[in-house]
């Protein structure tokens, strides 16, 4: 077994498919990633994989490898990136990560209390989704982030901030904006645009909504992330359900709408990684409830009552 069939295995087991696999993220033909991914499955003694009509998926035994390959693959970076560093100290850097638009609200805050307890660390920034904020604290590039609490993660613990409700964002002169709040069985008979194709949690509590409300939302069209799904609400003439906190990555040609009655609400966390022995980060993590009181006094939490 080498390393290269744990990232052949990883890369398929999260695409849902050999030949999105292969195309776009190992760079290789799909009867040459088959060939790695049963040369893996016969090193094991165990099938991995269920071959569908579809893509594939998981086996029980697929899942439990699942888990423990991506660990190897992150422990195998984390040694190369630790073995360079200290061939090569530089200045303490303490590493930040957000879900895009969350700056705005979060950032001022969080640097004033990193400023207090480390005023001469160097801090750098990223914006990315979800998903991609999890796996960079997986691999030791990230201190922290503003995120969701995903599941499919190795090591990391997710310390609560807010509870973020949905909001309904549709084109400007669409016959709902004279709605002061929008009736879920509205949004059932309207094109619906998914914001969620990379993000499960998100996708999770839509999901959740549909089943307690009684609605059916089919998503005719998906954005990679919010920018893309509000560009898609614009040219299709569409709805599509969003974080409160992407308010602030409102085009003028979209208007935002609160869901009447009780919305779904999305779980904004502090992520780190266990391993992770950085006094800053204790000292943050300490004082997030003086971080989550400072912000509280913020438009942007109290948005819903005022759509």
């Amino acid at each position: 077994m080498e390393l290269r069939h744990l990232r052949y295995f990883v890369a398929v087991a999260e695409e849902g498919s050999l030949l999105t696999a292969a195309q776009r993220r190992l760079n290789t033909s799909q009867p040459s990633l088959s060939r790695q991914i049963r040369d893996l499955e016969a090193e094991i003694g165990v099938k991995l994989l269920e071959r569908q009509p579809r893509g594939v998926a998981l086996t029980a035994a697929g899942r439990v490898f699942l888990d423990h390959a991506r660990l190897a693959l992150l422990q195998v970076e984390a040694a190369t990136d630790g073995a360079r560093r200290a061939e090569q100290p530089e200045r303490p850097v303490f590493a930040m990560g957000f879900l895009a638009g969350q700056e705005v609200v979060w950032l001022p805050h969080a640097l004033r209390i990193i400023r207090e307890e480390a005023p001469g660390v160097e801090i750098t920034l990223c914006s990315q989704s979800s998903p991609d904020l999890a796996l960079a604290l997986m691999r030791g590039k990230l201190d922290v982030a503003f995120l969701r609490p995903e599941t499919q993660t190795v090591g990391l613990s997710f310390k609560f901030l807010a509870k973020e409700p949905l909001i309904a964002v549709l084109p400007a002169d669409h016959r709902l904006t004279s709605c002061k709040k929008i009736r879920p069985q509205d949004l059932a008979g309207e094109i619906y645009v998914s914001s969620a194709r990379i993000s499960p949690v998100l996708k999770s509590v839509i999901q959740d909504y549909e089943s307690k409300v009684g609605i059916t939302l089919k998503a005719e069209y998906e954005g990679d992330n919010l920018p893309s799904a509000m560009s898609l609400v614009v040219s299709t003439g569409g709805v599509t359900l969003i974080p409160l906190y992407a308010q602030n990555m409102l085009t003028p040609n979209v208007v935002a709408r609160a869901l009447e009655g009780v919305p779904p609400a999305i779980d904004l966390t502090l992520g780190y990684n266990e391993a992770n022995s950085s006094p800053l980060l204790r000292r943050l993590l300490s004082r997030s409830d003086e971080l989550v009181a400072n912000v509280q006094n913020r438009s942007i939490i109290r948005y819903a009552e005022a759509l």
